[in-house]
């Protein structure tokens, strides 16, 4: 079997958090979602579960973090341009995102961030192949 990751984030609300998946981009999987949870496909191997905040407490005895105030993990999200980063952030601000920092240039990277709905943190970003397969040595020193 092929490894995969099911990202499973609780929100406050199924239906609105849908909307802003499938505005960045994502295809939601009818055949796992219901009131209670939506399954989103962001790839064949990556999936992101958006689950109700009563369904999610059904897998944890934790509690559940206010992701607007607390900051329990970061997603990054690699994308093959640069004009994808600025298009999934732009599409997020649009679905009632909110943008995290500035855009970031170092040259062999570039990145900009946003929380969902819910303040879950998102990081796309994309990087110069030859610094992703060689690691970015001396182009983080001449990075703009």
């Amino acid at each position: 079997m092929t490894k995969m990751i099911f990202v499973n984030l609780p929100v406050a609300d199924v239906a609105a958090s849908t909307a802003f998946y499938e505005a960045i981009g994502m295809e939601k999987n009818a055949a796992f979602s219901n009131d209670q949870a939506s399954a989103m496909i962001w790839s064949d191997t990556i999936h992101f579960m958006l689950l109700g905040h009563s369904f999610y407490s059904t897998f944890t005895p934790k509690q559940i973090i206010n992701a607007k105030t607390t900051s329990g993990m970061l997603l990054a999200l690699g994308l093959d341009s640069r004009a994808q980063v600025d298009a999934i952030t732009v599409a997020a601000m649009a679905a009632g995102g909110t943008e995290l920092h500035d855009p970031e240039d170092m040259g062999f990277m570039y990145s900009r961030a946003f929380a969902d709905l819910d303040g879950h943190g998102f990081g796309p970003f994309w990087m110069d192949p030859a610094a992703a397969a060689n690691g970015p040595g001396q182009m983080a020193e001449t990075a703009v």
